[in-house]
């Protein structure tokens, strides 16, 4: 995304260690580092501060509520499987979003992605905040997905940009297959 764009990613009352902790990975694999959570359960989030990569992440991400995590933001996203209830918002797929973001906010701003409890997604309570909401295209018989999986695809591809690299090419001519066996 560019420059002038900042993602927020908010975990709605997470109660899985192993998910918050993968949540708070993910994040930290793209170089994302603004995190917020809100109603924790609480003995599995302190377990899961010993995630690789993530437990500074997660030593640093204020508990707050669900309005003080997304006051400073120019949009808000509630991620959802759809599969279970009407939605009433627009909504985008996850392969459209950096196009879709680009349009809505051509001049930048705090964008929040809302993630859900692992039982339940968010509530209506929560969905009520969103402007949006992200779907991430899965298959009709499993259409939800696991929290910690959830955060690193939308992570992986709001940071894409920035991690593409061009493919670097040796400036001699590589082996044949004899060569290499002769190697």
């Amino acid at each position: 995304m560019g420059s002038a764009l900042s993602i927020r990613f908010v975990l709605v009352k997470p109660s899985n260690a192993l998910n918050i902790g993968a949540a708070a990975r993910a994040m930290a694999n793209f170089g994302l580092e603004d995190l917020r959570v809100v109603q924790p359960h609480e003995p599995r989030f302190r377990d899961a501060r010993s995630a690789v990569y993530g437990g500074k992440l997660l030593k640093r991400a204020p508990l707050e509520t669900l309005e003080e995590a997304i006051a400073d933001c120019r949009l808000v996203l509630g991620t959802a499987s759809a599969h279970n209830r009407a939605l009433r918002r627009a909504t985008v797929t996850l392969p459209a979003l950096r196009p879709w973001l680009k349009r809505r906010l051509p001049a930048g701003g705090r964008v929040a992605v809302l993630f859900g409890s692992e039982k339940s997604g968010l509530d209506n309570a929560a969905l009520d905040h969103c402007h949006a909401l992200l779907r991430i295209p899965t298959a009709p018989d499993a259409p939800s997905i696991n929290l910690g999986q959830a955060v690193a695809l939308t992570a992986f591809e709001l940071s894409r940009p920035g991690l593409e690299r061009s493919v670097l090419q040796p400036e001699d001519e590589p082996p044949d297959a004899r060569q290499l066996e002769g190697l």
